[in-house]
């Protein structure tokens, strides 16, 4: 063995694309793999040239304390020489100094409280960039973000848009069994963000490690082969088997699995070290060796273990402290450990700690107790570590701890009712929706509890329902909450603002509705913060009636000091009003919400909100015609990794309108199926209906009249009960459509004057328009076709703008005006310049059906891409070079197999190769790649 660390082998594409990432700072780059892969020798080595830049780094822990932003903080707080004198420095800094006494002298002064705990993070945050920008040109490494709390990944989310000029954020994290971590969601909202995946070693790049670490360049037949089969082509795994230098003639004679081989370093140890080192296991992948001399009592005793642990290669050193090596080994060594004694030492460790001068370190007690065994101490030690994260505004880590807590078989009625009321509120606004619903479905399903209790905790898990997305099961949860909630009115006022909110649920009827918002403003009336509560769910429920005393209502609200002073609840009313603007036509109103209602995520860094807040914009997007990628952020919505699925349907429907109006007709089919089936079994209004309306629309544009009047009336149905009518318009235009096209248009007249009476003196000009384009299709009006059009453009409404064009194109042309070919065609541009291929694809087949002449470049229908590969082509083909079958991809972009198929055969043809393995080189020296 030519020693016990390797040359860098196998990663000279990796390595190089991390060396440009850190170049071309800002950026922010994810290193992710499975244990042992080599994330932080990748690191390492990309850094070992950078010597004029400041190496900044922090590491996340399994067990950690609740403190705000440990790992960012433990990674820049030994860089105080880099920063200019206080005074030079950004007031906002100061908020630092709570969390860095050690560097104090060097900050300004700490700014008073704001007693707002998401206002005090966002400071937090601003203060962290301040501190950042001010370090100079630098690489900051988070390693293991993995097991990275709220807070940090919020600040990994805030930090995407606002990265220094000279920073570089790299993060590590080990990729097996993370699909649902908090950090997928900071780092989808970051956008930019470079991904490095690390995959395991070829066979040739094994045999190219095993030559360098035993200095040997030939090796046995057979050799090489056995040990990928015995390490998976995992570089440290390698590296531990090879370790003691194995007799290459006669094979392999190592263990195969890194576990034994572990184990039988283990063994070679005498009885004093084990005893010393399985209590450092206790302590963790990183022991503190000042508690490890505490638990043992022979500082020698200790010094000698850690060096025969060094020796064994157990350990290493990091930073001047040892560490287990790996995970497995300090997890090997742990488990080694008989029962008994390690419920002893982890008990003794946790009273060791309990008696230390200092705060509490609460996460590592509720840890220790935990494992010993001795659960009050544990319930009451994870109840401080969760009180403690919640006063610093992490309701996620608080989530966490109160959870294994409430699980705790021989707890108390009254301790469990307590925790689950805070388990309850933390779930609410945290990432612990999946986890605290059993725990409180399991305890209301007992007769134990008092009334007012049952009340709020059933509240709670009504909210919780909800945004998961199981809109009639949380909406009939907070239904009963509120007759228990008589004691507490101010829980009781916004239940029932919920339940006015008349687009929640299918069947429930607007009287429903209008009683509760009437009942929410008597209870909340001497309770300023439930009364905001109930404003926004009033006047949200009067803008999507088409009320027009709703907008002067929300302006009082919007510009008052009650909801400017409340920023989570300004989000999210700005929020709900511009998706209600939406709804009925009001594009331009939709956008000024938006704008206000991303400043006021901003402030809050709430990543909730903000996902939240991307959605609307996309939608205020595509109705407004700004449709360049489009496309591409509507399917990330759709795949990114979240536990809140509140608005996954929403997002799904979103993509399905988007690939309808782009000419995709068969994916949009599908996946319009998919949400109307989906949103039908929560029972949610939105999207259902719109759903419905949107299917209905595709079917008619692909020649089946009959199924889109079907569709379009099963959706006046669910809109009929509700009296939501601004949203029935396009059902109404649609069954107008599909009715002519049927030679039936008289069977649509009950439905257009149904709409007339419920619209008359209505503040929704979409639906206005509509309705007169519905009276005259029916007329053949053109007057009434080119007052919608002009009102469209008013509203800025482009792709409503260019069908209206079409449609008095159409009806002039029908009545012999010359004119009337020209708006044809004006509409073919507007459908053209948007990228709406779909409408596109229907003017031309009116122009046919009606003798017009269709222009160049028109009549040929869709671009042609010749013999290079389009786009989608491109994509297909890519993941079909690396390995993803048919099916993943169809469900990955939301294809049919077929679809894929075809594709792919395309692929081969244009490229000239003749199977999917051909793929990946073609690809490569393809000009169009």
């Amino acid at each position: 063995m030519q020693g016990s660390t390797s040359g860098f082998v196998g990663r000279s594409r990796e390595l190089a694309a991390l060396r440009q990432a850190l170049g071309a700072a800002p950026a922010i780059v994810l290193v992710d793999g499975e244990a042992g892969i080599g994330k932080s020798r990748l690191v390492a080595e990309a850094l070992a040239g950078m010597d004029d830049v400041r190496r900044l780094r922090g590491g996340c822990e399994p067990v950690q304390e609740p403190f705000p932003l440990g790992p960012v903080l433990d990674a820049v707080r030994g860089h105080a020489d880099r920063l200019p004198p206080p005074g030079a420095l950004s007031p906002v800094v100061g908020a630092l100094v709570p969390y860095l006494p050690e560097i104090a002298a060097r900050l300004p002064p700490a700014p008073p409280p704001l007693n707002d705990l998401p206002a005090e993070r966002h400071r937090l945050f601003r203060g962290v960039l301040a501190l950042l920008d001010n370090i100079g040109t630098a690489v900051l490494v988070l390693e293991d973000v993995h097991w990275a709390d709220a807070g940090t990944c919020e600040f990994v989310a805030f930090l995407a848009g606002r990265v220094p000029p000279g920073l570089a954020l790299v993060l590590t994290l080990r990729s097996e069994d993370s699909a649902d971590l908090p950090i997928w969601e900071a780092l989808a909202r970051a956008g930019a963000t470079r991904r490095i995946t690390l995959e395991p070693l070829q066979r040739v790049q094994v045999r190219e490690l095993a030559r360098e670490l035993l200095g040997s360049p030939e090796l046995p037949r057979g050799f090489v082969t056995s040990l990928v089969e015995a390490t998976a082509g995992i570089p440290f795994v390698i590296e531990e088997v090879l370790r003691g230098g194995p007799d290459l003639s006669a094979g392999l004679p190592v263990p195969t699995a890194l576990r034994d081989l572990l184990r039988a370093r283990w063994a070679t140890l005498d009885d004093d070290v084990r005893e010393v080192l399985s209590a450092a296991a206790v302590l963790g992948t990183a022991p503190d060796e000042a508690l490890l001399v505490r638990l043992i009592g022979d500082p020698a005793r200790v010094a000698h273990a850690l060096s025969r642990g060094l020796a064994a290669g157990l350990l290493h050193e990091q930073d001047g402290q040892c560490r287990f090596r790996h995970a497995l080994a300090w997890q090997v060594i742990h488990e080694e450990l008989p029962s008994p004694t390690r419920r002893w030492l982890h008990l003794r460790a946790a009273r060791l700690l309990d008696e230390g001068d200092g705060p509490r370190p609460v996460a590592r007690l509720a840890h220790h107790y935990g494992q010993a065994g001795a659960t009050a101490q544990f319930v009451r030690s994870a109840e401080e570590a969760a009180d403690l994260a919640v006063s610093h505004g992490d309701d996620a880590t608080a989530a966490h701890f109160l959870v294994p807590a409430m699980r705790v078989a021989a707890l108390p009625s009254a301790d469990r009712v307590r925790l689950a009321g805070k388990l309850a509120r933390a779930a609410v606004d945290g990432l612990a929706h999946s986890t605290a619903v059993p725990v409180l479905t399991d305890l209301l399903a007992g007769d134990d509890l008092p009334a007012v209790v049952r009340g709020e905790l059933r509240f709670m898990l009504g909210r919780l329902l909800r945004q998961q997305g199981e809109a009639e099961a949380g909406y009939r949860e907070i239904e009963r909450s509120v007759d228990e909630l008589g004691d507490r009115p101010d829980l009781r006022a916004r239940a029932l603002a919920i339940l006015a909110v008349p687009d929640l649920v299918v069947d429930r009827p607007i009287e429903v509705h209008l009683a509760r918002a009437a009942q929410a403003s008597a209870v909340a009336a001497d309770d300023p913060a439930a009364s905001i509560a109930v404003g926004i769910a009033r006047t949200s429920l009067a803008i999507e009636r088409g009320d027009p005393a709703g907008w002067p209502a929300v302006d009082a609200l919007r510009t008052g000091p009650a909801l400017l002073g409340n920023p989570r609840e300004h989000a999210r009313a700005c929020i709900n009003w511009a998706q209600a603007a939406l709804h009925v036509g009001h594009a331009n109103r939709a956008e000024l919400l938006l704008v206000e209602a991303r400043r006021a995520v901003d402030d809050l860094a709430y990543l909730r909100f903000a996902g939240v807040v991307d959605l609307v914009g996309a939608w205020v997007d595509l109705s407004t015609g700004r449709w360049d990628g489009l496309l591409e952020r509507a399917r990330a919505m759709v795949s990114t990794p979240s536990e809140f699925t509140d608005a996954a349907l929403d997002a799904r429907f979103l993509l399905a309108t988007v690939l309808a109006v782009a000419g995709e007709p068969d994916e949009a089919e599908r996946l319009l199926r998919d949400v109307v089936a989906g949103a039908a079994r929560v029972g949610a209004y939105r999207p259902l209906a719109p759903a419905r309306i949107g299917l209905a629309r595709l079917l008619l544009g692909l020649g089946r009249p009959r199924a889109a009047a079907e569709e379009a009336m099963r959706a006046l149905d669910i809109v009929r009960p509700k009296q939501l009518w601004p949203s029935a318009a396009d059902a109404t235009l649609c069954l107008v459509d599909a009715c002519i096209r049927l030679d039936r248009p008289e069977d649509a007249w009950p439905a257009v004057d149904e709409l007339a009476v419920a619209l008359r003196a209505a503040d929704a000009p979409l639906a206005l328009a509509r309705a007169a384009q519905c009276r005259a299709s029916l007329t053949g009006d053109a007057e009434q076709f080119d007052s919608a059009r002009r009102q469209f453009a008013e509203l800025g409404l482009r792709y409503e703008q260019a069908d209206a064009e079409a449609r008095l194109g159409q009806c002039l042309v029908l009545r012999g005006d010359p004119d009337g070919p020209g708006w044809l065609e004006r509409s073919l541009r507007s459908f053209d310049a948007l990228g709406a291929l779909g409408g596109v694809t229907e003017v031309r087949r009116t122009m046919r059906q009606l003798g017009v002449p269709i222009p160049y470049p028109w009549r040929g229908g869709r671009k042609s891409y010749g013999g290079r590969l389009s786009p989608r082509e491109r994509e297909v083909a890519a993941l079909a070079a690396s390995g993803t079958t048919n099916q993943e991809i169809a469900e990955r972009l939301f294809l049919s197999r077929r679809t894929v198929e075809s594709h792919v055969a395309t692929a081969l043809r244009k490229l000239g190769g003749r199977t999917r393995r051909d793929l990946a080189a073609l690809l490569e020296s393809a000009d169009d790649v």
